[in-house]
């Protein structure tokens, strides 16, 4: 089945590999959700699988379009995702599934709803993403996906075979119609762990990570991908410069670094610190900030004065705010330059 940008113009060929027996195939799916049964379904608790993936769209003169993927065999239509890998987390897997099904190297948007299902071995959650395509085409993998499709959002609402999926596709038009859903993220990030104060004779700018947080800042590093920041600005002090170290030099972003974002200079000038947290919106581009635990909070009074009071909710709001190496990720509208429209809270690693 040849992929085609062409919304209309796609279609399932089926002839497909037989399902195997025991899996979620969708007919499976579709039975349990509309039949007169699911009414008394438990979707709650643990789920015995997650998986992950996006809802990749477009806006052409037609208007929004979503991309949906044909999988042969199942002879279904949905979106790209799929399982998490081991020590994987959900924002690395669903760039990953993105990547293997279809052949796009995305950067994630706002986050979707999530949705689950009755499986065979029991719950199944998937967790869903919006992610804009501009240029890029469509390449499928020809083994789990033959063909995509690009589609107006109620095209795909009809042609979707799991019902289930509608959710997240309702959820990022709601965005599309507030002007919300073309978004670039800024993400503040705790330096990773660090050398016990009490064994470091030097100075404290110069006190470097432990091995536990040069792990942390490894594992930092492959999740911000996930976003692609283009731009990082750093406290100068050695700690937070070694956590953002591995990015830095994997995807060579701007780096800068702030004085004003250490914590000696924050506690003495707190309006500076804000100030510089304040002008990371001038340039709406992608961009994540490090620095310490004692700065976090000015940090996050600017960011609460930019989204709701709901939202504002979400923020940590008692010491220590974030372990160390842990982030949080805004994103912010690019119609309304000032309004943050989603918090999401990350620890990319174990203990």
């Amino acid at each position: 089945m040849p992929g085609t940008d062409s919304p209309a113009s796609l279609q399932g060929t089926g002839g497909g590999a037989e399902p195997i027996p025991g899996q979620d195939t969708p007919e499976e799916t579709a039975a349990l959700l509309l039949g007169r049964s699911s009414a008394s379904l438990d979707l709650t608790g643990e789920p015995r699988v997650v998986a992950a993936g996006a809802l990749c769209w477009r806006v052409r003169a037609e208007g929004l379009q979503v991309l949906l993927i044909h999988r042969p065999r199942y002879d279904d239509w949905s979106w790209p995702k799929g399982k998490l890998d081991a020590g994987e987390t959900l924002p690395e897997c669903a760039v990953r599934e993105v990547k293997e099904e279809v052949g796009l190297e995305i950067r994630l948007g706002i986050p979707l709803p999530e949705t689950r299902y009755p499986v065979a071995s029991g719950i199944k959650a998937v967790h869903y993403w919006a992610a804009q395509v501009d240029t890029e085409k469509p390449r499928p993998d020809r083994k789990e996906v033959d063909g995509f499709r690009w589609s107006a959002p109620e095209e795909a609402s009809a042609l979707l075979t799991n019902p289930t999926d509608r959710a997240p596709l309702e959820a990022l038009v709601a965005a599309f119609e507030a002007g919300d859903l073309a978004t670039w993220p800024l993400i503040i990030v705790r330096h990773a762990k660090a050398k016990p104060r009490s064994s470091w004779a030097r100075a404290e700018g110069d006190r470097p990570l432990a091995a536990t947080g040069q792990r942390q800042a490894k594992a930092t590093a492959r999740l911000l991908v996930a976003w692609q920041p283009g731009r990082v600005v750093s406290s100068p002090w050695l700690r937070c410069v070694q956590t953002m170290g591995p990015y830095v030099n994997a995807r060579k972003p701007k780096f800068k670094t702030v004085d004003a974002l250490t914590e000696h200079n924050a506690k003495r000038k707190p309006g500076k610190a804000r100030g510089a947290v304040d002008s990371l919106f001038e340039k709406m581009r992608p961009v994540a900030l490090c620095t310490h635990r004692p700065v976090l909070p000015l940090v996050f009074e600017v960011l609460a004065s930019t989204m709701t009071d709901a939202l504002a909710d979400k923020l940590p709001d008692k010491d220590p705010y974030l372990a160390p190496g842990e982030m949080v990720v805004c994103q912010v509208s690019r119609r309304n330059p000032r309004r943050t429209v989603s918090v999401e809270r990350y620890r990319p690693f174990d203990d």
